[in-house]
């Protein structure tokens, strides 16, 4: 009788839970179509009860990779679908975080209206606003300040939006039109970097002209001022 009752007992409890486990073949195929940015598969795949938020071996849920490679309408499918934008990989990126630092706006914007957090950051410390201030992407910077975000976040290097846009940025238009919306949207243009040299300090030694006339035109100084004790930077 015992034996029976164990029996009934693995028939009940123990395959029921094999049964409502996560199918692997399905998330790696899903993972693998978002990659490919196959809005078809990635249907049939969801429609067939693929796990929308599968890792895979490197911590990546299909949004990511779709995000990765660019894919927009993949992407924007998966997050209709419930796909976590704030999911993080081994290296701290998520669809969010990426699609700042690499300018798919309309996966940022995507990604902001499922519950982005603006708080959550990368591998350097930094929110999805520093990177794409660092590599000029205005309309992307644009949409992030249409949140928000923090403007005055600092990495960890030490470095703010506008910092990381003076210091990586190349100087030209674009990087000008970013930094002219970092300061209409509240950037502390005398925020220093961990070693005490101004925004506008850098781009004199960078001999960014139109930007260190921007800068002065907002208050900017070379010298940072002199700061109270205990006080954060």
């Amino acid at each position: 009788m015992r034996r029976h009752g164990l029996a009934w007992l693995l028939l009940f409890v123990v395959l029921p839970a094999f049964a409502a486990a996560p199918d692997a073949k399905q998330g790696t195929a899903l993972i693998a179509s978002a990659e490919r940015g196959n809005v078809a598969d990635i249907q049939k795949l969801l429609d067939a009860g693929a796990p929308v938020n599968v890792r895979d071996a490197r911590g990546r849920n299909a949004v990511l990779a779709a995000t990765q490679r660019g894919h927009t309408e993949a992407a924007r499918l998966l997050i209709a679908r419930g796909a976590d934008v704030n999911a993080q990989d081994d290296i701290r990126d998520s669809a969010f975080l990426l699609a700042g630092a690499r300018g798919h706006t309309e996966i940022v914007r995507a990604t902001l209206a499922a519950g982005a957090n603006l708080k959550s950051t990368n591998r350097y410390g930094g929110t999805a606003l520093i990177p794409a201030c660092h590599y000029g992407h205005v309309e992307t910077v644009r949409v992030l300040l249409g949140s928000a975000i923090d403007v005055n976040h600092v990495n960890n290097l030490g470095w703010t939006a506008l910092l990381e846009a003076v210091i990586l940025g190349d100087g030209g238009a674009r990087h000008a039109e970013i930094i002219k919306l970092l300061i209409a949207h509240g950037a502390n243009v005398n925020l220093p970097d961990a070693q005490g040299v101004t925004p506008l300090a850098h781009a004199e030694q960078r001999g960014q002209r139109a930007i260190s006339e921007m800068l002065r035109a907002a208050g900017a100084r070379e010298k940072a001022p002199p700061r109270k004790p205990g006080a954060a930077l």
